[in-house]
């Protein structure tokens, strides 16, 4: 068990709808109550992960701002963004290390953001942040990755903010350098959306350039609020994700 942080007295579902949410952005009752009741019709009704998976689950001194690590862009998302990217990355037969890189990235890709409206730049703050923090990452991650690697990394995350068609021509360069990872993070980051208190913000797969599996959109749905639920029911955040994660892999 471990201390919830203290949340407004509207739900974040009230505060968009009437667009005036916070800097700071934490998971309440309500808006998972509405996210759960709003399941896509579409989605298989008992979604699984075809393997465990690689999650790497940050912790709150990687933030930029202690009160956003229990946000909506803190701990769960970056972790939960890791696995699905490294599922992903396995999915397309990406090589182990660039598995390990892609985990690593979608662990810290929101690290440095500063407020969960918008935070433009913050990728590229975040890649700054992971190259000179590498050591720290990749030892919580338990591998070593080449340098090589990592910088592929630091490149999805400095581009996972920024829609591909607005990309600047040194941006285009960077990603012809490293397109599958910039690739799988940008699903991975998408897939993630579900946890946002409006359907107009959930995830648009149009504008991404992998296909996605079809097991992967039902299941990330799941992992959001199987995760948000057991955090907001007291659980530690790392107890949450990986409950969440071993739920759905024992569902195969």
């Amino acid at each position: 068990m471990s201390e919830r942080t203290p949340q407004p007295s509207a739900s974040l579902r009230e505060l968009a709808q009437e667009r005036r949410l916070p800097a700071h952005q934490p998971m309440d009752h309500v808006t998972l109550k509405w996210i759960e009741s709003n399941r896509p019709a579409n989605f298989d009704a008992a979604p699984s992960l075809p393997r465990e998976g690689r999650m790497l689950v940050p912790p709150a001194s990687w933030f930029a701002l202690p009160s956003l690590a229990d946000s909506n862009h803190g701990i769960r998302h970056n972790a939960r963004v890791s696995l699905i990217a490294a599922l992903l990355a396995e999915e397309y037969g990406l090589d182990g290390e660039d598995v390990a890189a892609v985990c690593a990235a979608g662990a810290v890709h929101d690290c440095r953001r500063c407020d969960d409206r918008g935070d433009p730049g913050h990728g590229r703050r975040a890649a700054a942040w992971f190259l000179c923090n590498s050591d720290v990452v990749t030892g919580a991650l338990g591998r070593q990755v080449s340098l090589a690697a990592l910088h592929r990394a630091a490149t999805a995350i400095a581009l996972h903010d920024v829609s591909y068609d607005t990309f600047t021509g040194p941006q285009r360069r960077a990603y012809r350098a490293s397109p599958h990872l910039v690739d799988v993070l940008k699903a991975a980051d998408c897939l993630d959306r579900y946890r946002l208190p409006l359907r107009r913000w959930w995830p648009d797969t149009s504008r991404l350039r992998i296909p996605l599996p079809g097991w992967l959109p039902a299941t990330a749905f799941a992992l959001v609020v199987r995760s948000e639920r057991a955090r907001l029911d007291g659980a530690t955040q790392t107890d949450a994700l990986v409950t969440a994660r071993q739920m759905l892999t024992r569902s195969q």
